[in-house]
């Protein structure tokens, strides 16, 4: 069974995560899925604009805990996706959650479109793990540094309306429209010159993404550590057990 499907609009490709009984949650499947699609987007001189979904009642949980979300793709990195280097544009179209490397998955797309009950969060530190796909240095991007600390330290979520207040989502519409909302700007950019998009998609990520680098190697940094803690075995059993952690710090 397919983990995701797409479907051509014209000159937009719209892809959807498709795996409601795991609220979407990635895993290895999904990730060489996601990569496939978003590879067709950026070879495919047909399509000018692509957006990304989880459909009408969630976007994606982040990484499945049990299976884990496979190995990082060569062109797309973790998800097939966040460390994608793109000229096309992605919408993403968020309903629901969007959780952890869900949420990482949205700081990777250009434009964002949420439904007014979304949920934006990263509850990595709530069980014993950090945001290792981009949150640690790309949520500072769209949001007050101080809003961005607030979510990775406290692992609380954000509502669409206060995202949108802030900056990081484009357009705030009712529940269960975001993929027509997306639809529409993605519409919007097609009406453009795709070479002119292009160009200035790749100029404005050369700048915006000149810190990349550092900001990987101190997420893999961080993630070392907490790969040898007792803490995140704690924190990852704690919540397939469905029990509240016992931390010891270490």
């Amino acid at each position: 069974m397919h983990r995701v499907t797409t479907e051509r609009r014209g000159r937009v490709l719209v892809i959807r995560m498709d795996r409601p009984d795991k609220r979407n949650a990635v895993d290895a499947a999904m990730t060489a899925e996601l990569d496939a699609a978003l590879n067709t987007l950026e070879d495919d001189p047909e399509l000018w604009c692509g957006v990304l979904t989880g459909g009408p009642d969630m976007f994606c949980a982040g990484t499945d805990l049990k299976g884990g979300p496979g190995t990082p793709t060569e062109r797309g990195g973790n998800y097939g996706v966040v460390k994608r280097r793109r000229s096309t544009p992605l919408v993403a179209a968020v309903d629901g959650i969007a959780l952890g490397g869900g949420f990482e998955i949205v700081l990777s797309c250009d434009l964002v479109v949420a439904g007014r009950s979304a949920r934006f969060g990263l509850p990595e530190v709530s069980r014993g793990v950090i945001a290792n796909c981009g949150a640690l240095f790309r949520a500072q991007r769209p949001l007050p540094l101080n809003i961005a600390k607030q979510m990775l330290l406290t692992g609380q979520p954000l509502s669409a309306t206060r995202a949108h207040e802030l900056g990081l989502v484009s357009e705030v519409v009712d529940d269960g429209t975001a993929l027509e909302g997306a639809l529409v700007l993605a519409e919007q950019i097609c009406r453009n010159s795709p070479f002119a998009v292009g160009e200035t998609l790749k100029a404005v990520e050369q700048v915006v993404g000149a810190t990349d680098e550092a900001g990987w190697a101190a997420t893999a940094e961080a993630l070392s550590a907490i790969l040898a803690s007792a803490d995140r075995r704690e924190g990852v059993q704690a919540f397939l057990e469905k029990r509240e952690p016992q931390w010891v710090g270490r």
